[in-house]
């Protein structure tokens, strides 16, 4: 047998590269040494603006010039860093000396030695991997995951009036609304959504051990601090003051976390929709040429949310393994994290994929009203809660002289399927007022859903 071509590993990278598009942008490697180079150059610019050891600002042609080496970067920059980490086995190192090249280009040799000026390795990275996560979660990430939230509450307050029958253990129980359930997982995900949000993206920018010590043996009269902070915030992120060599990604573990509970949330999400189509309350929408059995030419299987599931499961295992392993690091340094760090982008990834399939499976049912209705109408038994609430009521108010109503509504209806005539028969014998008992004669299982319709209200913008 021939071997094959070279092929994807990940299929991320292959069956399922079209879900993912857009995170390669900033999280793969040719991203991250992107953001190297623009670090990198920023922070020569800096210095030379700011006429560090008596250099003179560069200008601004020769600062626009420098600047495009990030901002055009692509496939012959991305060829040239792989040459020179070839001979420098250390990728930091190859930016470094990317940077002084175009240097030498623009005829700016005298502040060379002003590149990669003070930093060690991970000043570089750590503003580097912040830069690209944010943008990923910004620009990437978030809008996908508020396109799902939407297309619920659009959902939530088109079905709000939709009685279904509730499931509580999986057993009939208090019916509510389509909407309202939907209307639920709004609420929880957006939540989610202001907390991650929220997210500090720290950088430190402070030496070997994060204690400024090669700033002051160049210059002990300088605010290093001061100065840290100001080219740090520059770069759109938060200051760390206290640092060892690394920032210690707390804040990585911070965001992980909750993107992590975000799937979980979806998780239940399509769960639940799994279940209610198999229940029949919802009627996947067949799709032109699409096959769901390679034997059985009549099933629909809902395969969108069933691939959400799983890759949901994969995104959450990888980032909850982050965020545990990204802040612990050995005293002052080690480099476990370089190579986790390098598999943020598979984790956004899965999440990424699931949920391409969620926004496309909550496109491709509909809400099957007559089987709604019709399991509604079979359950006349889960009124048995409203008619003991009432009698409890009508105790209280001296109207009742029942003595246990809950007891009395468990022998008529535990395990057992009554209809509305034997239902309204026991209504009729109760000892209750006569306005309570006419407003329970109306009742139906169809009408017992409470405010679940004005509920919904709470996520209408």
């Amino acid at each position: 047998m021939s071997p094959l071509p070279e092929q994807p590993l990940s299929p991320l990278d292959g069956r399922y590269k079209a879900s993912v598009t857009g995170l390669g942008e900033f999280l793969s490697e040719a991203g991250l040494n992107r953001a190297r180079v623009h670090v990198e150059v920023e922070w020569l610019i800096y210095l030379t603006d700011h006429e560090f050891f008596g250099s003179s600002p560069i200008g601004a042609e020769n600062s626009r010039a420098l600047r495009t080496l990030a901002s055009d970067f692509a496939q012959p920059e991305i060829d040239e860093l792989a040459t020179l980490e070839a001979t420098t086995r250390h990728d930091v190192k190859a930016v470094e000396y990317l940077v002084r090249h175009r240097l030498a280009d623009l005829g700016l040799t005298d502040v060379a030695e002003l590149t990669h000026f003070a930093c060690t390795s991970e000043d570089i990275n750590n503003l580097s991997y912040a830069i690209t996560i944010g943008a990923a979660v910004r620009e990437v990430w978030l809008p996908r995951y508020r396109a799902i939230i939407e297309k619920l509450r659009a959902l939530a307050v088109e079905h709000r009036d939709a009685a279904m029958l509730a499931h509580t253990h999986g057993q009939p129980a208090t019916p509510t609304t389509v909407g309202k359930e939907f209307a639920v997982f709004v609420h929880r995900l957006e939540r989610i959504l202001a907390q991650v949000e929220s997210t500090e993206y720290l950088g430190k920018f402070s030496g070997a051990t994060g204690t400024f010590a090669a700033h002051v043996a160049a210059d002990a009269d300088r605010d290093w601090p001061a100065i840290s902070r100001e080219f740090v915030t520059s770069l759109g992120l938060d200051w760390n003051p206290l640092t060892t060599q690394i920032e210690p990604h707390d804040w990585q573990g911070e965001l992980y976390q909750r993107m992590s509970h975000a799937n979980r949330v979806l998780h239940n999400l399509c769960t639940d929709i799994w279940t209610y189509i198999s229940m029949g309350y919802f009627t996947q929408i067949p799709q032109a040429g699409a096959t769901g059995s390679s034997t059985m030419p009549h099933k629909i299987n809902p395969i969108r949310f069933e691939n959400a599931e799983a890759n949901l499961e994969l995104s959450s295992a990888l980032l909850e393994s982050l965020a545990q392993t990204l802040v612990t690091s050995r005293l002052q340094r080690d480099l476990t994290d370089s190579t986790t760090q390098r598999n943020v982008g598979v984790a956004f990834g899965h999440s990424m994929l699931a949920m391409d399939n969620i926004q496309r499976g909550l496109s491709e049912f509909s809400v099957d009203t007559a089987t709604l209705s019709a399991d509604l109408d079979s359950n006349w038994e889960i009124l048995g809660e409203a008619i003991q609430t009432v009698i409890r009521a009508e105790i209280t108010a001296g109207r009742s002289s029942i003595s246990d109503p809950y007891a009395m509504l468990k022998e008529l209806t535990r395990g057992r399927r009554i209809g509305k005539t034997e239902l309204v028969e026991f209504i009729d014998d109760l000892d209750i007022g006569r306005e309570a008992k006419n407003r329970l004669r109306e009742l139906t299982p169809a009408g017992y859903a409470g405010l679940a319709s004005e509920l919904v209200g709470y996520i209408e913008k």
